[in-house]
């Protein structure tokens, strides 16, 4: 059996409360530093000083009783214990606490006293129940040890200094440690229920519900992860949506063709067709069916492709002017058939760094519709004008029946047909739009529609222009 893992608050509350016992811990430490170098230090330093200034009027030769009056008056005035012996060896006997001498003062320490430095000691008295400092100050007679002073001092302990402030520093440093492990329970909690949140709302995401929203609380890098959560949400779900259309959409698309060659090929084999001109009639119909189902899959492939970046576009600097004319080229039957007035305006000067025959696709697609829904004898007008010097724009107006303003905002939506019965007469995939839509967003332009119902549609088309 795996052994059960820590959850992420208990992780986050586990680091604070160790981070709790490091800043103790630390503060202990740093209170016996402070112990050591602001009071004992301090206190070696004084008997060290003191020992030197009452040295000072040693003037060599035997120690004289006046010399020994003058240490015993320093004694009764100083809160050390100062004491003159002629021998350092009479040490051993005159300490506080028991001690041999060898361990009191040993070849090193001699040394010391020879070459004139002090020597130091600390010793634990059980009769005082603390450490004793005592400094050792030798009197030298040029190179000979004539005697010593030795003053020694009870050390007070770290509880004793911090008596005072103990009384007050320690309940409020256990309430401290307490309100702040508290803190630290609820800070891991503020930080971790956001993730539990979004750890629920993942779940119910993965079984296909994305109605649930995490509650933004605050603006931190939790809050803005959740509102970052929530959109994508909203984007997976709108993407969900929009799969579940297109596969209705291409299933209502096919199912129309489908039907049609489906019910005509069994008449054609139950032998319901009597005449050769009849039997034409279906073949032909069935025809004109599978053709329209390999130009809506040819299209569903040409977006799907486009919409994935599978079909890396050829760019190379061209003359759009000259894409436009040769694609209006391949409209003349069109135009004549439907007795349409075309009109260009086109500047040749203005060259873009794109595909060819994307642009190429682009414009054909417009120029479809732009002929499709212009009624007999009416008009069609291309410009194509420098808006700056870094972009360009591309207008077909057409005098068509227009679309109304409130589906302007679906043109280009797969499948999207403003008039239904009449673009599937007609032949066109609802797809166009679509494809031309991705085709310009990959070149980084943009596209717009203006229409007004009976008014026709103008299509706004804007590309940046190659620069070298």
């Amino acid at each position: 059996m795996q052994p059960k893992s820590m959850t992420l608050g208990q992780k986050i509350w586990l680091m604070i409360s160790i981070g709790v016992l490091l800043t103790v811990s630390f503060s202990y430490f740093l209170l016996n530093y402070f112990y050591q170098k602001l009071y004992v230090d301090k206190v070696e330093q004084t008997l060290m000083e003191e020992g030197k200034l009452l040295t000072a009027d040693y003037k060599g030769g035997p120690i004289t009783d006046a010399f020994r009056k003058q240490v015993e008056w320093y004694n009764e005035k100083s809160t050390a214990e100062v004491l003159l012996v002629n021998n350092p060896r009479e040490l051993s006997a005159c300490l506080p606490f028991g001690v041999e001498y060898e361990s009191l003062i040993n070849g090193d320490d001699r040394s010391k006293l020879l070459r004139g430095d002090t020597v130091t000691k600390i010793g634990y008295e059980k009769r005082f129940h603390r450490k004793i400092m005592g400094v050792i100050v030798p009197l030298l007679d040029e190179h000979r040890l004539q005697g010593a002073l030795y003053l020694y001092i009870p050390l007070a302990s770290i509880k004793e200094l911090t008596k005072d402030v103990a009384v007050i520093w320690l309940p409020l440093a256990t309430l401290f440690v307490f309100v702040l492990l508290l803190a630290g329970k609820r800070m891991a909690r503020h930080i971790t229920d956001p993730l539990k949140e979004m750890e629920k709302v993942a779940y119910h995401m993965s079984q296909g519900d994305y109605r649930a929203q995490i509650p933004v609380r605050a603006n931190d890098e939790v809050g803005r992860l959740a509102k970052a959560f929530n959109v994508m949400a909203k984007a997976i779900a709108e993407e969900d949506m929009r799969k579940r259309e297109f596969l209705a959409n291409v299933s209502h698309e096919l199912r129309t063709p489908l039907s049609y060659v489906k019910g005509y090929s069994e008449a054609i084999l139950q032998g319901l067709v009597k005449t050769e001109e009849e039997e034409r009639k279906y073949v032909q119909l069935i025809h004109r069916e599978a053709d329209r189902m390999e130009r809506l899959v040819r299209d569903l492939l040409d977006l799907a492709r486009l919409e994935g970046n599978n079909v890396p576009l050829q760019k190379t600097p061209l003359v759009f002017a000259q894409v436009i004319e040769d694609t209006v080229a391949k409209y003349e039957p069109f135009l004549q058939k439907k007795q349409i007035t075309l009109n260009m305006e086109l500047d040749h000067d203005i060259i873009l760094e794109g595909d060819a025959d994307r642009l190429e696709q682009v414009v054909q697609n417009l120029l479809d519709n732009a002929v499709r829904y212009t009624p007999a004898e009416g008009k069609i007008h291309i410009r194509l004008k420098k808006v700056s010097d870094a972009s360009c724009q591309l207008i077909i107006r057409d005098s068509g029946k227009g679309v109304p303003k409130e589906k302007l905002p679906l043109l280009g939506q797969r499948f999207y047909r403003v008039d239904q019965a009449r673009t599937r007469k007609e032949g066109g995939t609802g797809l166009g739009l679509a494809i031309v839509k991705q085709i310009i967003s990959l070149h980084n332009g943009t596209i717009s529609f203006f229409s007004e119902e009976g008014k026709g549609m103008e299509v706004v088309i804007q590309l940046p222009i190659y620069t070298e």
